[in-house]
C-alpha cells in the first residue's frame, strides 16, 4: 500500500515559489465560497507516521487559510475530564459547523492504532474500532460533512534520516523526543498497523489519500492541491436529492406491540404514597453508593402528548440531590444545532460519570416526529436506527448505564387529558395546535413507535415501555424500573 510513497518525491524552492501564490488564491476562494453557501462543514485528518511534517503541515494550512473560518485542533493525549465519557466524545464537540472548516492534528484514529502497536488491542478489536470509525464518518458525510484524510507517509529509512537530522542540529534537537525514538523502533508495528487502519477505513464516501512526508516542500503544495480539489468538487455538485430508503415492511397481521398494552393499570393513593417513599428512597441510595462514583446514567423520556413525561421526570428529580444531575429539555433545533450533525446536540449533554443526565425528548425524535411531520427525507430516518444503535453502544460500552421509557396512553385518555387541560387555567399552557395536529396522525405516530421500540431495543440498551393511562401506576414504574438497572449495574 505504501510501496509508490516509499520512494519519496521533491519539488525544488523555485518549482515551489511558482506555484504557492495560486494554490493560496485558490483555497481562500473555495473558503470564501464555502463560508458564504454554507454548503457543507469540512473535516480535514492529517496523520502520519512521526517526523512526516504533520504539524507543520497544519501550521501551513492556518497560513494559507483565512483563519476566521477554520479552526486547527491539536487533540493531544486525553485529559482527565475526557476519560469520563465515550472517547469519540470531544471529537464530536469540536465537529466544526456548515459554512466552517476544521484541522484535526490527532484524531479518532491515533488512540486506537496507538492501543494495537503497543498490544493494548488484539487484531480483532482493532480492526472492529476502525469499522466503528467507518460508520462514523458515513454518518458525517451523510449529514453534509467533506471529510478529507491525508496519511503523511515516510519509510523507516527517510524516518531515521529525519530524526537524525533534527537531533543533531542545536536549533530543532528540542524536537526529537524519546517517544519519537521508540516509535522508530517499533515502525514496523506502526506500518502494519496502519495499513490495516487504512483498508478497512478508506472508505467511498471518505477516502485516504497517501502523501509521501520525505519533502517539505512536496507534502505542502501535494496536501493543498488535494484539498482545494475535493473542495471546488464539493462546492460544483449540484444538490442532490436524498437516496431511496428502503421502508420498513408493513405489518402483515396488524400486530403493534403498542396495541398489546393493557394500559389501564390501577394502583391506589395510598399503595401509590408508600410506593413513592420506597423507591425515591432507594434511587436516593443508589446514587450514593460508592461505587456510582463509576458510573453514569442517562435516563430518556419518550411519549404520547400528554403521557405524563413531566409528572415521571419530576418524581425522579425530586428524589435526587441537585448536584447529581441535569435535566435537558429536547426541543427543535436551534440554528447552531442545525448547521451540525444530528446527534451532536446529544452529545454535548452526555453526563460524566458519578452523574445523570434526564432527557425530556430526546435523540429519537428523527424517528418519531422528524419522520412523521417530514421535516427529514425518508432515507435520513432509515439510515437513523443504525446510527443511534451505534450511538448507545458506544456509551453503555464506556460505562454509561441507558435507560429509556416510552410512556403510552390510550386514544381516548389522550383526549381526556388535552380537554382537562383546556379547561384548567394553570394547565392550559400545555395544550398547543401542535398536540391536536399531532393526534390526528395517531396512526402514523403509533406505527413509527413500534419500528422504534423494534429496531432500537438493544441488549446495551433495552426500551421499557410504561402503561401509562394511571399517573400514579406509571411513576412507580418508571422509578421501579430506574432503581433495579442502576442496582444491576452497580452489582
Amino acid at each position: 500500500m505504501f510501496e509508490s510513497a516509499d520512494l519519496g518525491h521533491a519539488v525544488d524552492a523555485q518549482q515551489f515559489r511558482a506555484a504557492v501564490p495560486d494554490l493560496r488564491a485558490g483555497l481562500l476562494q473555495a473558503q470564501r465560497e464555502l463560508s458564504q453557501s454554507a454548503r457543507c462543514a469540512v473535516a480535514i485528518l492529517i496523520a502520519g507516521f512521526d517526523g512526516a511534517g504533520r504539524g507543520e503541515l497544519a501550521n501551513s494550512l492556518s497560513e494559507w487559510f483565512d483563519p476566521r473560518h477554520v479552526e486547527t485542533h491539536g487533540m493531544g493525549d486525553p485529559q482527565a475530564d475526557d476519560g469520563e465519557r465515550p472517547p469519540i466524545w470531544r471529537f464530536w464537540r469540536v465537529l466544526p459547523a456548515k459554512g466552517r472548516m476544521g484541522v484535526f492534528l490527532g484524531s479518532w484514529y491515533t488512540w486506537p492504532l496507538l492501543d494495537r502497536v503497543f498490544r493494548d488491542t488484539r487484531r480483532a478489536e482493532y480492526v472492529e474500532r476502525m469499522e466503528e470509525n467507518a460508520r462514523f464518518e458515513r454518518m458525517l458525510v451523510a449529514e453534509g460533512v467533506l471529510v478529507i484524510k491525508l496519511w503523511l507517509h515516510l519509510s523507516k529509512k527517510q524516518q531515521r534520516e529525519k530524526l537524525r537530522q533534527l537531533a543533531k542540529d542545536p536549533l530543532t534537537r528540542w524536537r526529537v523526543t524519546k517517544r519519537d525514538w521508540l516509535h522508530h523502533a517499533l515502525y514496523g508495528r506502526f506500518r502494519t498497523a496502519s495499513e490495516t487502519m487504512l483498508r478497512v477505513t478508506s472508505t467511498v464516501e471518505a477516502p485516504w489519500t497517501i502523501v509521501s512526508g520525505a519533502d517539505r516542500r512536496y507534502r505542502r503544495l501535494t496536501a493543498g492541491k488535494i484539498i482545494l480539489e475535493a473542495l471546488r468538487k464539493r462546492l460544483a455538485q449540484p444538490a442532490a436529492p436524498a437516496p431511496a430508503a428502503a421502508s420498513p415492511l408493513p405489518t402483515l397481521d396488524n400486530v403493534r406491540i403498542l396495541r398489546s398494552l393493557k394500559l389501564e393499570r390501577k394502583l391506589g393513593k395510598s399503595e401509590f404514597a408508600t410506593a413513592m417513599e420506597k423507591y425515591q428512597g432507594q434511587l436516593n441510595l443508589l446514587t450514593r453508593h460508592k461505587r456510582f462514583r463509576d458510573l453514569a446514567v442517562a435516563v430518556m423520556f419518550e411519549g404520547n402528548d400528554a403521557a405524563g413525561k413531566g409528572g415521571a421526570i419530576r418524581r425522579v428529580a425530586s428524589a435526587l440531590e441537585a448536584r447529581m444531575f441535569q435535566v435537558v429539555p429536547v426541543a427543535a433545533p436551534s440554528d447552531e444545532e442545525r448547521a451540525r450533525p444530528y446527534l451532536w446536540r446529544f452529545w454535548r449533554h452526555i453526563p460524566p460519570k458519578g452523574r445523570l443526565a434526564i432527557f425530556d425528548r430526546s435523540w429519537y425524535g428523527r424517528v418519531l416526529v422528524e419522520r412523521v411531520e417530514g421535516f427529514c427525507s425518508e432515507h435520513d430516518w432509515m439510515r437513523a436506527y443504525g446510527e443511534i444503535n451505534d450511538f448507545e453502544t458506544q456509551l453503555a460500552a464506556h460505562g454509561c448505564l441507558v435507560v429509556k421509557f416510552w410512556l403510552a396512553i390510550s386514544k381516548d385518555e389522550q383526549l381526556r387529558r388535552f380537554r382537562e387541560r383546556e379547561t384548567i387555567e394553570f394547565k392550559r399552557f400545555k395544550i398547543t395546535p401542535d398536540d391536536w395536529r399531532n393526534r390526528r396522525k395517531w396512526d402514523r405516530y403509533e406505527a413509527a413507535v413500534c419500528d422504534m421500540v423494534e429496531r432500537t431495543s438493544t441488549p446495551a440498551a433495552p426500551w421499557t415501555v410504561v402503561e401509562a393511562n394511571n399517573k400514579n401506576f406509571a411513576r412507580i414504574k418508571v422509578l421501579k424500573t430506574l432503581c433495579r438497572s442502576i442496582e444491576a449495574r452497580l452489582d
